[in-house]
């Protein structure tokens, strides 16, 4: 199973982080040993983060990585990551859950 990062969509989701906790890409960088410049790229997706600075990140800003990452996968590596989730689990329950969110995609608009 191959995912590809969507890194424009980590980045704004690193930033809306930082935004909440009032903090500057100045403050980001300085608690992740970054500079401000290499946050900014990192925020507009310009720039790959590596391993050591994305969990550096999530840790200054006390979120996961997989709150970070997980929704950079585009929608169908979500669809197959999910049914990779779901295999060999109880068939009855899958059922239903599928029902669930078939029923919540329905009205998806609503929401």
């Amino acid at each position: 199973m191959s995912y590809e990062v969507d890194y424009g969509a980590l980045g704004i989701r690193i930033r809306a982080e930082r935004e909440k906790r009032y903090m500057t890409q100045e403050q980001l960088g300085e608690i992740c040993s970054l500079s401000t410049a290499h946050i900014g790229h990192i925020e507009r997706g310009t720039r790959t983060p590596s391993i050591d600075a994305l969990c550096a990140i999530s840790s200054a800003l006390g979120v996961s990585l997989d709150s970070l990452l997980l929704d950079s996968f585009d929608s169908t590596d979500k669809l197959t990551h999910l049914a990779a989730a779901l295999k060999g689990k109880d068939p009855e329950k899958v059922r239903r859950f599928v029902a669930m969110v078939t029923a919540m995609a329905e009205k998806i608009d609503e929401i």
